[in-house]
């Protein structure tokens, strides 16, 4: 019996052994099956942000592309705003300049011609200085804003400008156009190396 008891001891110890062995993988298997639910719910969280991410992408996108298409239109039409502006000054001096044609195909002088052209020539320039648009002045030579077309030696001093060719015009500060001018170059101060 000893030896029966002895059996019955190692058997029970097995059994409680085999018992505890699948208690604790039992409770391993709960403990992952729980982390994995975990995860799913997390996996399934993350999809809803990155759904929700991409959406706002998506209407950022649209809203952008509106935006740019209404930039450009507003553009488009300011533009054409400008163009309209200056268009109906220049109506207004066509209407001088035929005015100053019927003049001068009536006229039998030519005072009434020039008297026409110098209307013409106001309107033009009360028209630039509405815009901005200014000429000019060139008296001494400034490669800045001036062109020399020619150099002549002369008795005035050096880098006077004796004649304009083509004026030259700024607008709101900017220079538009380079003036084209004849310039002096003193011939005295050759003849005092001499």
């Amino acid at each position: 019996m000893i030896g029966g008891v002895i059996l019955d001891n190692e058997k029970q110890e097995k059994l409680v052994e085999s018992e505890q062995e699948e208690i604790d993988y039992n409770q391993a298997r709960d403990e992952k099956i729980a982390e994995l639910e975990i995860l799913k719910q997390s996996v399934e969280e993350q999809k809803g942000l990155a759904q929700n991410y991409y959406d706002q992408l998506i209407r950022l996108k649209a809203d952008f592309e509106n935006y740019r298409k209404r930039s450009e239109k507003e553009k488009k039409d300011y533009l054409d705003w400008g163009k309209e502006k200056i268009l109906i000054k220049q109506i207004n001096i066509v209407d001088v300049l035929q005015q100053a044609l019927k003049s001068a195909k009536e006229a039998n002088n030519i005072e009434s011609v020039v008297v026409g052209l110098d209307m013409i020539s106001k309107e033009f320039l009360k028209m630039l200085k509405e815009e901005g648009v200014e000429e000019i002045v060139c008296e001494k030579f400034d490669p800045n804003v001036c062109e020399a077309l020619d150099i002549v030696e002369s008795e005035q001093e050096d880098g006077k400008v004796l004649e304009v060719y083509q004026k030259g015009y700024k607008m709101n500060g900017k220079l538009i156009r380079i003036a084209k001018v004849k310039v002096a170059k003193n011939n005295k101060k050759e003849e005092q190396k001499d």
